[in-house]
């Protein structure tokens, strides 16, 4: 079997299918987007960016972004932690609940939040008569984008947690080194490769979410409308040229953060 796979035809045959499957599924789609989004000229494509709903509905997306990111960064470690340094009872089946939103369409994500926080529910009553609105508004949206991201960070420090050599914390504790000092100078260094990545694929993966948050944001432009949402109603007004355009941006942050994350592990590896 392994004679037959080293030959030269069966190499050629396999590089091949995978070009063809990548030019396929990932560069025609991409070349698409940004033809696109310069088919009507240069001019069509600045005015479409510096559109200011545009611009407001990016802008939100960041700002939403960087907060569902800092959240899941600091939950997503702790969760890590304790699922690889603690045994207790239930242990496998919350390990296993951590890939749910990999499993459950975004849609259904978004309705289950609808309808723990929405102004029907009681939480949601609670919070709207102590002045505090979640469903249709901002907060609606950063758990939507938590809901979506939640596993990021956790898969990615889980490993590095595992492979851990206990002996530098047990020596340091030898020593005299308080709980924070450990932390500090043992466990964190050791945890940031993947706090850092992971976070940056939950930063990216809010970026594009589409399915949770259009089940409870608002849409209402400057406030509640974010990209992706924007997106799909330029689409659905017929303007494509606007779409892609404001498309272009969010590609290009995913290729800034996935080049950011290749370099962390590279660096990560070396070490």
């Amino acid at each position: 079997m392994n004679t037959i796979l080293r030959h030269k035809g069966w190499t050629w045959g396999f590089r091949s299918t995978i070009l063809l499957y990548f030019i396929l599924l990932v560069m025609l789609p991409l070349l698409g987007v940004y033809y696109n989004s310069f088919s009507l000229g240069w001019h069509t494509f600045v005015e479409s960016i510096i559109d200011p709903i545009a611009w407001k509905a990016v802008l939100l997306t960041l700002k939403l972004a960087i907060i569902s990111t800092l959240i899941n960064v600091a939950i997503g470690t702790m969760v890590g932690w304790v699922l690889i340094r603690y045994e207790f009872w239930g242990k496998s089946f919350l390990n296993s609940l951590v890939d749910l939103p990999f499993a459950l369409p975004t849609a259904v994500g978004g309705l289950m939040i609808l309808l723990l926080l929405g102004p029907n529910s009681m939480i949601g009553a609670v919070a709207e008569s102590m002045g505090f609105e979640i469903v249709f508004h901002q907060p609606a949206i950063v758990i939507a984008m938590v809901f979506v991201t939640f596993p990021f960070v956790i898969r990615a420090v889980q490993p590095l947690l595992e492979e851990m050599d206990r002996s530098e914390e047990e020596a340091a504790y030898t020593m005299g080194a308080s709980n924070t000092r450990v932390f500090r100078s043992i466990l964190l260094p050791a945890m940031a490769p993947g706090m850092i990545s992971g976070g940056m694929l939950a930063f990216s993966r809010a970026l594009a979410e589409f399915g949770a948050v259009v089940l409870v944001a608002g849409n209402i432009p400057g406030k509640t409308l974010i990209a992706s949402v924007f997106i799909y109603g330029e689409v659905e007004s017929d303007n494509t040229v606007g779409a892609a355009a404001v498309s272009i941006i969010l590609l290009t942050l995913s290729f800034a953060i996935l080049w950011c994350i290749n370099m962390v592990q590279m660096r990560g590896r070396r070490r």
